[in-house]
């Protein structure tokens, strides 16, 4: 045999790179912001729902302009707790529809990567409807956005990560069941309930003129649970979606 003849031979192509962690997480997150450029369903449901809420708290307990700023934290993080659900829910359902998520995870996906981006994709909504009701409940409560809106939209942003994180988390665990909203809020809400009170607390502190250095203390609490959050849901998020 002419030993140049096989030498000579094409090679096999080498078969592709499946993309790294980082970029499989970017390409969930970038379907779920496409779906949801293309359909809206998530945004404005939740923003109606959270603006509703939102005018709802803040005529109900409306006690005239003396104290109309200090009903500002509970109608901001009451709309967005619950908004936060409605979203999940959401989120959860478009995989679940005609087999979405089994299709997704049957391909050479890295679990952590489906957790970072569906976390990134609710993060994205929340911060949607969030810019939805904090306007709305400055104008009904008379709240100097100006002067406290930095502070303020650095509590939510915190807060909106370990929402996200620990929602996409519980999300996957309830997918698959019937009531799946009723116990998303069920097992979701006291799991959140140390992020709401302390986003409540630090918010009335800022409506009240604390600067960010009298926060500081709420803002480092919130860091941490967000590591937990973030960091817990991605080491047990594949066994809880493979189950």
């Amino acid at each position: 045999m002419d030993r140049r003849a096989v030498s000579n031979e094409p090679k096999s192509p080498k078969p592709p790179r499946p993309p790294g962690m980082l970029r499989q997480a970017w390409l969930i997150a970038r379907k779920d912001l496409a779906i949801e450029r293309r359909t809206g369903e998530i945004v404005v449901t939740g923003g109606f729902f959270g603006a509703l809420l939102a005018v709802l708290t803040s005529v109900a307990f409306y006690g005239g302009p003396a104290t109309a700023p200090a009903l500002a934290p509970g109608a901001i993080w009451i709309a967005t707790a619950f908004s936060a659900v409605l979203a999940l829910g959401r989120t959860w359902y478009r995989e679940r529809e005609e087999g979405a998520l089994d299709a997704l995870l049957a391909g050479p996906i890295a679990r952590p990567a489906v957790f970072f981006g569906k976390a990134v994709g609710v993060a994205a909504f929340l911060g949607a409807i969030e810019l939805v009701v904090v306007p709305i409940v400055s104008l009904l409560l008379r709240v100097d956005l100006t002067r406290v809106g930095g502070a303020l939209f650095l509590l939510l942003g915190l807060a909106t990560i370990g929402v996200a994180a620990s929602g996409t988390l519980f999300g996957a665990m309830t997918a698959r069941t019937r009531a799946r909203e009723l116990i998303l809020a069920a097992v979701l809400f006291p799991l959140l309930t140390p992020t709401l009170v302390i986003g409540v607390a630090a918010t009335r502190e800022v409506v009240d003129g604390a600067t960010l250095i009298e926060i500081l203390d709420h803002v480092k609490l919130l860091l941490v649970f967000d590591v937990v959050f973030v960091a817990g849901g991605a080491a047990v998020f594949g066994s809880v979606i493979d189950a």
